[in-house]
């Protein structure tokens, strides 16, 4: 059984390669901007400067062959099970981003704390929810 994601927008980040990039986004991550297809103009309409978001990414750059890795890329750490680890290498690549919205414009939603590189597809934003929500 298959299932169909089509991307609602796409990350505009200076990040470009997964060398490069930081583990976590609160580990230095660089301003990015979420770029929505049109289409998601009134899904985005709510959202506001200070929001914070989790954002669902397809990590198209991917292994989607690994069950099992060395955490954060260090092989001093044991071989450990891909569901127990935050690997973008996975057999289903979705990445999942806590982010704080920093600007909107039009369809473009400026974020901090967002680890995906550029071109990333984006699959989904969902509110992050507190005790009163």
């Amino acid at each position: 059984m298959t299932y169909e994601i089509r991307p609602i927008g796409v990350v505009e980040s200076p990040l470009v390669d997964r060398a490069s990039a930081p583990k976590q986004g609160v580990e230095g991550s660089p301003e990015a901007w979420l770029a929505f297809d049109p289409a998601m103009a009134d899904g985005i309409r709510d959202l506001t400067v200070g929001d914070e978001v989790f954002v669902l990414t397809w990590l198209h750059l991917a292994d989607r062959s690994v069950v099992a890795v060395h955490p954060r890329d260090d092989l001093r750490n044991p071989l450990t099970g891909v569901f127990s680890t935050r690997s973008s290498d996975r057999p289903n690549p979705i990445g999942l981003h806590r982010v704080r919205v920093l600007a909107i414009d039009g369809l473009r939603v400026q974020v901090v704390d967002l680890e995906a590189i550029d071109g990333t597809p984006i699959v989904d934003v969902k509110p992050v929810l507190d005790a009163t929500r």
